[in-house]
């Protein structure tokens, strides 16, 4: 039974080119490697060893350098210990004006002070600067670190520079050192994003971000699994270029080094552009379905592995959409708006990008002529 589900699962008429098999792949010549799905399994194990090294690069590096920068975690004030209030909070669906009088009565407590004790409960449950400050220098780290890598990498491959050679001799490409680590990483990192997602800072756009992480690890898997590292690696160096300047614009914010977070903005923008809206449809995804259909012509996981790059890039319009939106504001108005992605409840949720110059502690005012900005919190765009 296992096993012809696993056959059905990976069936070589699904994943390979006409007159490909698995066979084939497994008998490479002498001195060659081919890609083997049970090597990409170590980025598993590898995903709890990179959370683990985030919680000991939070604790020994990012937050000695939140203490240098005179982030301090803060201590929110304490709501007033109410089992009844508790429940309803817990139950994650703010009381209506209904509820709220039901529960006036209930309790013999005013209204206002009610809807004060929510307030201050909730944020006592929201994290501090100082723990943002810490999550934002490990992605800034690891952006930085693989991007460098995949470049120093790239840079001397042939492909990075003809896509078309992504495509010559395909299934039976060898795969080096230097790809299977890299892919290693990236998969690994992101299995861990994915799973840190729902312990980390919460986000309006939670599922965007889970879709999000759920189509790259699935990219990354097929990808490898049948052989198409070329075209994966440049699919993931154009993914991380961005990241980098984003989470380096909200450290900026989060140190109040206003005019270092604005720059940074205006660099992640251009390059978020560049690279998300022009680079990767017209270079990457344009080689993807058009070269490798003139190569080596369409079969099902070819498909399936267009549609998943095209839902990235679908996802890459609605947050430029987001970016643009933000950018209109403080060139034309002078101030940028609270960003369309935060949680109203939550101030502190961390927001795509905004306004970089105001305190993130204050509250933009509708009237507030000034250059305001705040980068309360951030995306992981991958």
């Amino acid at each position: 039974m296992t096993s012809s589900i696993s056959d059905w699962i990976w069936s070589e008429r699904f994943w390979l080119p006409e007159n490909v098999s698995w066979a084939d792949l497994e008998r490479p010549p002498p001195g060659v490697e081919y890609p083997r799905l049970g090597d990409i399994l170590y980025a598993l194990p590898l995903a709890v060893a990179v959370f683990l090294l985030r919680q000991l690069f939070e604790r020994l590096v990012a937050k000695p350098c939140a203490h240098i920068l005179q982030i301090q975690a803060g201590v929110p004030r304490r709501a007033q210990p109410n089992d009844v209030l508790e429940r309803v909070y817990q139950s994650k669906t703010p009381p209506d004006t209904r509820q709220l009088e039901g529960l006036s009565k209930q309790l013999d407590w005013d209204v206002r002070k009610i809807q004060r004790w929510f307030r201050v409960r909730r944020n006592q449950d929201r994290p501090s600067i100082q723990k943002k400050f810490c999550e934002s220098m490990w992605r800034f780290t690891f952006y930085l670190g693989i991007f460098i890598y995949a470049i120093c990498h790239l840079w001397v491959s042939p492909w990075m520079w003809d896509t078309r050679q992504c495509w010559h001799n395909y299934p039976f490409q060898p795969v080096s050192h230097g790809q299977y680590n890299y892919y290693v990483a990236e998969l690994a990192f992101y299995c861990s994003l994915m799973f840190s997602q729902f312990i980390d800072i919460k986000r309006k756009d939670f599922m965007i971000m889970l879709v999000h992480h759920l189509a790259t690890i699935l990219l990354i898997t097929f990808s490898y699994a049948n052989n198409m590292l070329r075209a994966g690696t440049l699919v993931m160096c154009v993914h991380d270029a961005s990241d980098i300047f984003l989470e380096a614009a909200k450290l900026a914010n989060y140190a109040k080094f206003q005019r270092l977070c604005d720059g940074l903005f205006v660099v992640f923008s251009i390059s978020f552009f560049l690279t998300r809206l022009v680079i990767y449809p017209f270079w990457v995804v344009h080689s993807v379905l058009f070269e490798s259909w003139e190569i080596v012509g369409p079969y099902r996981a070819w498909w399936l592995l267009n549609g998943l790059l095209l839902v990235l890039q679908a996802l890459h319009i609605i947050w430029f959409y987001l970016i643009a939106r933000i950018a209109i504001k403080a060139i034309f108005k002078g101030k940028v708006s609270k960003d369309d992605r935060s949680d109203i409840e939550s101030s502190s949720d961390e927001e795509i990008y905004s306004n970089c110059s105001k305190n993130p502690s204050q509250t933009i005012k509708p009237k507030d002529s000034s250059h305001t900005g705040n980068l309360n919190g951030e995306t992981h765009d991958h």
